[in-house]
């Protein structure tokens, strides 16, 4: 019998009440940002609990995150006010881990089977590596790690994979099938393996499959554009035996194509299952009428999408801020600058967001930050000087600097990979410990008496030329010089681009910063000591390091990149580095499908602003030991002009056009250029300056190279020469 469920209702609008109520078979919901889509999924398992009389044991909700998992089983004991027990609600990993628990045996495992996490599977492919005779060098670990998870991603074991004349994914694959004998042997389950070998099971095993396809007459999925093949084809078997469906996503927030997911899997929805309600929740209560519009004008020029238009109720709000900086430096001035006057003002520095599309990009800012004594957490990730390829790097230039460091010697003695175990480190440092010596004069000990094994005193005795020969080459060279020169003598970018997907990328990126770092760092003087210019930036780097994160419960800035903010909200947020090649990478510009992928991050960026919203981009940026000029990202052009504000040195001017302050003739104030020269870029070419704004050290040119392309230049920076 049905109860009095009025209460339910009390809190939701009209999109949100049919969601809940539905009595549709199969029900996708397009929820937008800031839509109340957990508060609809909660309600929605109330309303079936309370109103429909539905045993809370039959609906299995799926979420993607265990934080997320613990927030819906709270929302749903709040509204029915009982504990749930052993109610199926948890992750994909989570609810696949229960079932193997219970059917080990049917899944071909042992009772006591173990669970590898990242890292523990990561030192299984190399003992397999290892065993195999391969070279690691050539072989990578992490990247055969990317290898097999992206197969089983896919539903595919070993046997599955289709090489045709590939050797790469030939060698790959035979690997692959010694990890799984060896998994099989030892009864070793990754977190790939939780949800394939239930998929495997399901689909193999089919008075499993009809006992949880009578248990579950209901399914909820969040984040459905997330799902990757396995689970979208888990979910499947188990629907496909009548269940009531609904999935719950936005196909404008799918950001994670990198790692498997598949935002094609909403589009999949509505046709593999007939005669599906659609219903959208475009009510936003987060933002902003003017951050939804801008958001909702960015979106839009994305193809194939399901459609919806976010609106709200609330105020309309300030327009989104642009600021064009001169370089990075400037940015991050103007950031903090701007932060600043929020405190001044009575906010809470916990109320502020710095998102960026590169993790390199953090650096610049956080020296900016800590300039001026502001606390501040790195979200989700590490400080610039903690990072592991950072720490590698430095402990490369330490060892250069003094090769009495042990501890640098340690970190690096092995990274990238060169055959030196365990064994003889422990070797090595037996015979410090036994002479009370550095690690270094224990190996120049060791090789002259021949007491190391022949390969490992090979490895070490190259290993130490290099950095004899290293110190001889970068005797006399400036800083920036030496960095770049020691980071690609160390292996280390060889070693991380082998390091399949984003963070492999961002590891090499990070290394290139450094090289900026070290081209932009400038000690206040040289002291007493006459340090040189080395050491002082090694010191400079240890002391960054140690400047320890705000505590947890400290009011402080949160710096994030734009993947890490999906999920969070922030009454002020700034989006940096808004320039092409950049945002959007330089990596997705040519390719449609990543194109719309990085729109979709920039909307998603965008709707984290409750009430103020700062776009910022320079005109040249030094990133990853380069100088880039960049025109402003595509993003922003389309972002409606009425929306924003554009700001400038010395007050705020309203855009009403993108170039509403370019001259059309004459010459270029207290400059040597004007309309018509010719001039010429050392990375761009010749060109002709068509526009400018602006003038001496503040003037921009609009220059049409010869190439076809068209940049705005900084004439300060760019370096251009008449001709």
């Amino acid at each position: 019998m049905r109860v009095d469920v009025s209460e339910i209702f009390e809190i939701l609008n009209e999109p949100q009440r049919n969601a809940v109520t539905s009595e549709s078979k199969n029900l996708l919901v397009l929820a937008g940002a800031g839509s109340g889509k957990t508060r609809v999924i909660a309600h929605r398992v109330a309303w079936l609990i309370k109103a429909e009389n539905i045993n809370p044991h039959s609906i299995l909700t799926v979420t993607f995150t265990n934080k997320a998992s613990r927030e819906m089983r709270g929302r749903i004991e709040d509204i029915v006010q009982e504990e749930m027990g052993n109610f199926w609600c948890g992750t994909f990993h989570g609810i696949s881990h229960r079932l193997l628990r219970t059917h080990w045996e049917e899944a071909g495992l042992r009772k006591e089977f173990a669970i590898l996490d990242s890292e523990d599977q990561y030192r299984v492919i190399k003992r397999v590596v290892k065993s195999m005779g391969l070279d690691d060098t050539k072989w990578p670990p992490r990247q055969i790690q990317w290898f097999i998870n992206k197969q089983k991603d896919e539903c595919r074991r070993s046997k599955d994979v289709e090489v045709a004349d590939d050797y790469f994914a030939e060698k790959m694959t035979e690997v692959y099938k010694v990890y799984e004998e060896l998994c099989e042997r030892e009864s070793l389950v990754d977190f790939g393996e939780l949800l394939l070998r239930v998929y495997i099971l399901l689909k193999s095993n089919e008075e499993v499959l009809k006992h949880y396809q009578r248990r579950f007459s209901h399914i909820l999925v969040d984040e459905f554009q997330d799902t990757n093949e396995v689970q979208y084809q888990f979910l499947r078997l188990l629907a496909d035996g009548g269940a009531c469906f609904m999935s719950v996503g936005d196909d404008d927030q799918s950001i994670y194509g990198w790692r498997g997911a598949k935002s094609e899997n909403i589009n999949r929805f509505t046709t593999d299952y007939k005669n599906t309600e659609i219903i959208r929740l475009e009510q936003n209560y987060r933002s902003t009428s003017v951050i939804l519009n801008a958001a909702n004008a960015v979106i839009k020029n994305n193809q194939g999408r399901m459609g919806k238009e976010l609106w709200t109720d609330q105020k309309e709000g300030e327009p989104i801020s642009i600021y064009s900086a001169y370089n990075e430096d400037d940015e991050a001035r103007y950031v903090v600058g701007s932060i600043q006057n929020w405190v001044n003002q009575g906010r809470s520095l916990d109320e502020v967001a710095i998102l960026y599309r590169s993790n390199a990009q953090s650096r610049v800012l956080e020296e900016a930050i800590l300039r001026e004594s502001l606390p501040y957490k790195i979200y989700g990730g590490l400080r610039f000087y903690e990072r592991a390829e950072i720490k590698n790097a430095m402990s490369y230039l330490r060892l250069l600097y003094g090769r009495e460091d042990d501890a640098a010697f340690e970190r690096v003695i092995n990274i990238p990979p060169r055959g030196i175990g365990a064994k003889t480190i422990d070797i090595i440092r037996a015979k410090a410990a036994e002479k009370n010596i550095s690690l270094w004069k224990a190996c120049e000990e060791l090789i002259d008496v021949e007491g190391l094994a022949a390969r490992a005193s090979q490895s070490i005795q190259g290993f130490m030329s290099s950095f004899n020969t290293l110190e001889s080459d970068t005797r006399d060279l400036p800083l920036k010089d030496l960095v770049d020169m020691a980071i690609e003598r160390s292996g280390l970018i060889e070693y991380h681009k082998k390091e399949a997907g984003e963070k492999g990328r961002t590891r090499v990126e990070n290394l290139s910063e450094l090289v900026g770092a070290a081209r932009d760092f400038e000690p206040d003087s040289f002291d007493e000591l006459e340090e040189s210019a080395l050491k002082m930036f090694i010191d400079h780097a240890a002391l960054d390091a140690g400047e320890t994160q705000a505590s947890e419960h400290e009011s402080a800035i949160q710096l994030m990149t734009l993947h890490s903010a999906k999920g969070l909200e922030f009454p002020l947020v700034f989006i940096t580095g808004f320039e092409e090649g950049l945002f959007p990478h330089k990596l997705s510009i040519e390719d449609p499908n990543q194109l719309q992928e990085e729109r979709r991050l920039c909307y998603v960026g965008m709707t984290r602003s409750m009430e103020k919203l700062y776009v910022t981009h320079a005109e040249m940026r030094n990133l990853y030991g380069s100088e880039n000029f960049n025109p402003a990202s595509r993003f922003l052009r389309e972002i409606p002009d009425e929306l924003t504000v554009e700001v400038r040195t010395g007050g705020n001017v309203s855009r009403t056009s993108k170039t509403s302050s370019s001259r059309v003739s004459g010459e270029v104030p207290d400059t040597n250029f004007k309309l018509g020269q010719r001039v010429v870029h050392e990375a761009f070419g010749e060109g002709v300056i068509l526009n400018y704004e602006g003038e001496g050290a503040n003037a921009r040119v609009e220059v049409n190279f010869d190439t076809s392309t068209t940049k705005w230049l900084m004439v300060a920076y760019a370096k251009l020469q008449n001709i």
